[in-house]
């Protein structure tokens, strides 16, 4: 009986030790990752000029993983970057069946920041509108968009932060040219068509690889999209698929066709209206340094 009980008591040391060790390694594996999407919003955040001086910025919570993580960086800047801004969180409740009005208002005040939850029932509008079957995120954008940028100008917010990263910047690339016939994505910083709001996109340069990672160990309280989130084969779905494929077979696809988006060439392209291809003349001189082997 002794030995047993021994053999019991060595377990239970076993097994705090082994929990010790996973919270260790947790811990690490949370601190890197969290330092890698600091870096990126970081660098997002310089580039493009997206924050400034005493600026008020709302931030966008819809109670995935990506808002949760640009919350939680823009919270951890806010204590040491040079320069001094506000946050205030918003969260639209759209009034879909089951949604857990508790679960975010206790995670805000659980963090201390100053937070809204704006009340509109956006989701018997859209089921009322869009017939069966059809895509519901058209409408459904149109109106939670309208109902925070107005929120916006009430509070005085100076720009308003959104979750968007750079997956869904290389998807919206894609969805523009085969469904639109436009090359045009989504912008890290954005005037909106009304000149009342700057939007900004601060985890523009992070992977949703990394966000995952991320969520999954600060296990933030997600709330799934019952609207959206309901409809099989949406055409982003399959741009998503389509790119997760592509990176699987070469590694870095995704990451080279951001860098695209950034590194632009209007003479190479085919859009009159910005550049002046009708003014193009040749010199008629020609250069000692051509060598007329490479231009034949």
């Amino acid at each position: 009986m002794h030995r047993v009980g021994a053999g019991h008591r060595y377990s239970h040391r076993t097994c705090v030790a082994s929990f010790k060790v996973m919270d260790v390694k947790k811990t690490i594996q949370l601190n890197r990752s969290r330092k890698n999407i600091r870096r990126d919003v970081g660098h997002a955040i310089s580039d493009f000029a997206m924050i400034a001086d005493q600026d008020l910025v709302m931030v966008c919570v819809s109670g995935g993983k990506d808002s949760y993580a640009l919350l939680d960086v823009l919270l951890s800047l806010k204590r040491h970057a040079p320069v001094s801004f506000d946050i205030h969180a918003v969260n639209l409740d759209q009034k879909q069946p089951g949604f857990p009005k508790e679960t975010l208002p206790k995670y805000l005040e659980g963090l201390g920041v100053t937070y809204t939850v704006l009340e509109k029932d956006t989701y018997s509008i859209v089921k009322e509108k869009i017939p069966s079957g059809k895509t519901y995120c058209g409408l459904c954008s149109r109106l939670r968009r309208g109902i925070l940028y107005n929120f916006a100008e009430e509070i005085g917010a100076d720009k308003i932060a959104l979750g968007h990263h750079r997956d869904d910047i290389v998807e919206t690339l894609f969805l523009n040219m085969f469904h639109g016939g436009k090359l045009k994505a989504m912008p890290p910083k954005l005037l909106s068509d009304d000149k009342r709001n700057i939007i900004i996109r601060p985890l523009a340069y992070c992977k949703e690889s990394e966000l995952e990672k991320f969520s999954d160990l600060m296990q933030f309280p997600i709330i799934p999209c019952d609207l959206c989130g309901s409809q099989n084969n949406l055409q982003r779905q399959v741009v998503k698929q389509m790119l997760r494929q592509w990176d699987k077979e070469f590694p870095g696809r995704v990451e080279t066709i951001f860098r695209s988006i950034c590194n632009v060439s209007l003479s190479h392209l085919a859009d009159v209206s910005l550049y002046p291809f009708a003014e193009l003349e040749s010199s008629g001189i020609l250069s000692k340094n051509i060598d007329l082997l490479e231009v034949s």
